[in-house]
């Protein structure tokens, strides 16, 4: 029953949240504050309620436990409209790798593993910062052997810019 009732909480939180997501990051602040932070203040209050009302031990108790322990976490977004409400899209985008795990474990040796490691971060923080992966790396093998090395930075996903936008 706990359960349930957390689950509906829960829902009517993401609801508010779903109505915010084409706005301006100040303007998603601002509803959070307005809207979400009412709700999340209820579902606190209502949690150490309800964990008076458990044993302690069981399986609810270290639910609550861990979701009030977390608060400052779990309730980051309501300050700040740039973040996001969860994690859900990062753990979308690591998923094919976490679903390769198993066959990659055998990739010929440590050393091999850790290079495939490697290779698979670049391609991913190239999609997170919009780039075509194939471009990113293509581009940034062909350069690799002139950068200087004071300026190695500017090749990683985040700062690179495709050699023709490059600053001379």
């Amino acid at each position: 029953m706990v359960g349930l009732e957390a689950v509906r909480r829960f829902a009517r939180i993401y609801g508010v949240e779903a109505q915010l997501k084409e706005l301006s990051d100040d303007e998603r602040r601002a509803q959070r504050q307005q809207l979400a932070r009412p709700l999340w203040e209820e579902l606190k209050h209502w949690l150490q309620l309800e964990r008076r009302l458990v044993a302690d031990g069981g399986p609810t108790a270290k639910a609550i436990d861990y979701t009030l322990g977390h608060w400052a976490a779990l309730t980051r977004h309501l300050d700040d409209g740039a973040v996001a409400i969860d994690n859900n899209h990062l753990e979308r985008q690591i998923k094919p790798w976490a679903m390769g795990r198993k066959a990659w474990m055998f990739v010929g040796s440590e050393l091999a593993g850790q290079r495939a490691a490697i290779v698979m971060s670049l391609v991913q923080s190239a999609r997170l910062n919009g780039h075509d992966p194939w471009a990113y790396l293509r581009d940034v093998l062909q350069r690799l052997p002139t950068q200087r090395a004071s300026q190695i930075e500017d090749l990683l996903p985040h700062r690179w810019q495709p050699a023709s936008n490059a600053a001379p």
